[in-house]
């Protein structure tokens, strides 16, 4: 992540005690701790509501080492599809590598387990990712894979929204896996304090309902997508976007009531939405 300049080489050679000093002045520290807070209108994963549609608080904490080493934890409310058998909130729990591979571009490789504190039994699920990142000129752009493999977690143990309402398994003990692709990009508006972002991704993963009547892939596979807008001013962040899916009222009809606003069968929660969030980094 630094580079060393072929002046500051000659500088330590010929004046060692000085720039020893200088290093121990400047020298970044071996470990760094950052993170955020952040209050959204909705929280959306890859484009579905986990919070019913109502607003969602979120924060994060991550901790780095100089090696490229990291661990981290995310955290959001929850409710309605969301809630992964009666949890109210989501917490995500994160480890992972990331190395300069170019001298604009990064690989970055971990896993997330994703936890359902207070839900019922079978929620917790692991996904391991990579992502690659990297600029041109001043566009950054950013593709990942996340990739969980087989677990009851994420199962077709129901067939449909009739046979979670009745709670009656139609494949107990069932284990799928899920797949999701996706890439960002973003480009800093010249003559504005804005910078324009845009996503797409898609999911394939089984087209039922897990042991807790959600599924991180709604439909078997579908498309997410957002375009909006970010502005920052000092460690405050405003953000504006614009997010919808592929998933239509018709194909999500056989996932209906828990596939809906207060899973009463009414409601699009994959939906397009504007989605504003105000996040505040640390």
């Amino acid at each position: 992540m630094k580079t060393m300049k072929l002046s500051a080489a000659a500088a330590l050679f010929v004046f060692p005690a000085a720039a020893s000093a200088q290093t121990a002045e400047t020298a970044p520290p071996p470990v760094t701790v950052s993170g955020s807070v952040a209050i959204a209108s909705d929280y959306r994963l890859r484009g579905i509501s986990q919070s019913d549609e109502h607003m969602a608080i979120q924060g994060g904490l991550t901790v780095a080492h100089e090696s490229g080493a990291y661990v981290g934890v995310w955290g959001s409310n929850l409710a309605g599809w969301g809630t992964f058998g009666g949890a109210n909130m989501e917490l995500d729990l994160i480890g992972g590598y990331k190395t300069r591979i170019s001298p604009t571009g990064t690989l970055d490789v971990g896993l997330t387990w994703y936890m359902y504190p207070g839900g019922a039994n079978k929620t917790d699920y692991a996904e391991p990712y990579a992502k690659l990142s990297g600029t041109t000129g001043p566009v950054s752009l950013t593709a990942g894979v996340a990739y969980a493999p087989r677990q009851q977690a994420i199962g077709k143990w129901y067939n449909n929204g009739t046979s979670a309402a009745a709670g009656v398994y139609d494949h107990p003990g069932a284990k799928s896996d899920n797949l999701y692709l996706w890439g960002d990009g973003a480009a800093a508006i010249a003559g504005t304090p804005f910078t324009a972002k845009a996503h797409i991704g898609h999911s394939w993963g089984m087209d039922g309902l897990g042991p807790n009547a959600t599924a991180p892939t709604p439909t078997g596979d579908y498309w997410d997508w957002s375009l909006g807008a970010d502005t920052s001013w000092h460690n405050l962040t405003l953000g504006v976007a614009w997010v919808d899916t592929s998933i239509s009222d018709r194909k999500a009809a056989y996932l209906r009531p828990s596939f809906s606003k207060g899973q009463d069968g009414n409601g699009n929660i994959a939906g397009s939405t504007l989605l504003v969030s105000l996040t505040a980094g640390f």
